[in-house]
């Protein structure tokens, strides 16, 4: 029996809040097992047989190139980077080049977005920055530059794809990430930026399941409709440039 889910009808979004979505923690899986996951789950949601879906997962070291290529941003030659254990990936989610890697939470929101990306966009920075501001950092999200950054460096990147009017892809939170893994590649295309981690800024390696409820939290702030008002929490972080409403 197909079951039909709230606010999946025909595969649109009928209500500015996602209703209550579902965890699921892949632990380390590669690139490419983890995709697939993405994609089953993707068309279950957007054909009303499975409630929105988060997966968290990390992992190995991994490079993926987005709709608008990258190729022309790797700092070393792809042989090199198959030569370090690199996986290299084509997807099909905004964006640029990308790394991945050990100590960096990945999360994939498989939500129903219809039309509002941006709105999706910003609520995805706004949980984000409320998971930073946790750990005493000061972050902003950047309409301009898709991703979340405390001053000149971003520590979580964002590259969404949407289909059938439901979300996939998403986001990837430094950690304990190794940086200098960055060097092999101009992060997001973006000459001149840096990118930081939780690690990084506090002088803490912070466990990422110490981190992931803290996500799981504040994506559900952001996201999700309080009990019985039938509209998406007003509890989220104003971002830069973004006038507070009352």
């Amino acid at each position: 029996m197909t079951r039909s889910f709230p606010g999946t009808r025909r595969g649109r979004w009928y209500n500015r809040a996602v209703e209550r979505f579902v965890v699921h923690d892949l632990g380390r899986m590669g690139y490419r097992p983890a995709w697939d996951e993405q994609l089953r789950t993707h068309a279950r949601v957007a054909a009303g047989e499975a409630p929105p879906t988060l997966l968290l997962v990390e992992h190995g070291p991994v490079v993926t190139f987005g709709k608008k290529g990258g190729r022309e941003h790797l700092r070393v030659s792809e042989e090199q980077l198959r030569a370090r254990g690199f996986e290299l990936y084509d997807v099909e989610r905004g964006g640029d080049v990308t790394y991945h890697g050990p100590g960096q939470l990945v999360g994939y929101p498989i939500f129903h977005v219809g039309r509002r990306v941006q709105e999706y966009l910003r609520n995805l920075e706004a949980a984000m920055v409320r998971v930073l501001a946790g750990y005493g950092i000061s972050a902003v999200g950047s309409p301009g530059y898709a991703g979340v950054w405390a001053g000149n460096d971003k520590v979580v990147a964002i590259g969404v794809a949407i289909k059938r009017d439901v979300s996939f892809h998403g986001f990837a939170m430094n950690v304990t990430t190794d940086l200098g893994h960055f060097d092999t590649i101009v992060p997001c295309g973006l000459e001149g930026k840096g990118v930081a981690s939780i690690a990084s800024l506090t002088g803490r390696r912070v466990p990422l399941d110490e981190v992931k409820p803290r996500v799981v939290a504040a994506l559900r702030a952001v996201f999700e409709e309080p009990e019985g008002t039938g509209e998406p929490s007003k509890d989220r972080p104003t971002l830069a440039g973004e006038r507070a409403t009352p």
